[in-house]
């Protein structure tokens, strides 16, 4: 896996285009390490791609087929490895954009989905491949998918491993738009870009009051949406913001 720190942005790079950029467990471990390590007083934005013609097709199917483990020990794999790059992810203080260059399958979907921003090539395949090897969806899928696509759809998905072209991951809400494969750097760039021109600190503020309110109560949510308003409120973010509006002038949010 490449890791680019590039100042501002963190490029990641899925670098086993021999396997369709399939994870290993080694592969997972390092990028949950490197989503860990972007701060927002640094960056703006997380960008992940793949080398060559995927995106990522998922788990590694012949590691998984040489593997000998008992129930304890493939529990703790997993929650050490896929369980942690969602919990990165998810936690991650600043925008993440999925750069989806080819296939996104199984593993490859699922971080399509936790991703904050996707872009898609208009050739690109997915599928929620993981019944299709006798396993339920891993890497946040059981949870996020039906968030983001419905209930009924996720299943449709999930139950049946269909493949689905980009233009239906846009209609699904997958992803974000489903571009021309000259027009795909120019696009997320476009993102990456009107994101650097944003308060950091208060996009982490609204990641942060998203995630965490997923699943609670609207009461609860209500209550946490207001306390992390106030942090914004006392923001050099928020004072800066509202002195560019009364002076007419772009914010300077750096």
């Amino acid at each position: 896996m490449q890791v680019d720190d590039t100042g501002d942005v963190v490029r990641i790079t899925f670098d086993r285009p021999d396997v369709l950029n399939a994870f290993s467990t080694e592969t997972a471990v390092t990028l949950a390490e490197a989503i860990a390590d972007v701060s927002p007083a640094d960056h703006h934005a997380v960008v992940l791609t793949g080398e060559g013609t995927a995106f990522s097709a998922g788990g590694d199917i012949q590691a998984m087929a040489e593997r000998r483990e008992g129930p304890q020990e493939a529990f703790n794999r997993i929650t050490e490895t896929f369980g942690r790059v969602v919990e990165e992810m998810l936690e991650c203080p600043v925008p993440t954009v999925a750069k989806v260059n080819g296939d996104a399958v199984g593993a490859g979907l699922a971080i399509v989905a936790l991703s904050d921003f996707a872009y898609a090539v208009e050739d690109a395949t997915f599928s929620c491949a993981f019944v299709r090897v006798g396993l339920i969806p891993d890497t946040g899928g059981t949870f996020l998918l039906p968030k983001l696509v419905g209930l009924r759809t996720a299943k449709e998905l999930a139950f049946t491993g269909k493949f689905f072209d980009a233009d239906e991951a846009a209609d699904l809400d997958l992803i974000n738009e489903s571009v021309d494969p000259d027009d795909l750097e120019e696009r997320v760039e476009e993102t990456v870009d009107r994101l650097g021109r944003r308060p950091t600190e208060t996009i982490a503020l609204m990641k942060r009051a998203m995630h965490e309110n997923l699943g609670r109560h609207w009461g609860e949510a209500l209550e946490y949406e207001n306390l992390l308003q106030v942090q914004a409120y006392t923001s050099d973010s928020h004072e800066e913001g509202v002195s560019a509006f009364l002076e007419g002038r772009e914010p300077d949010f750096d």
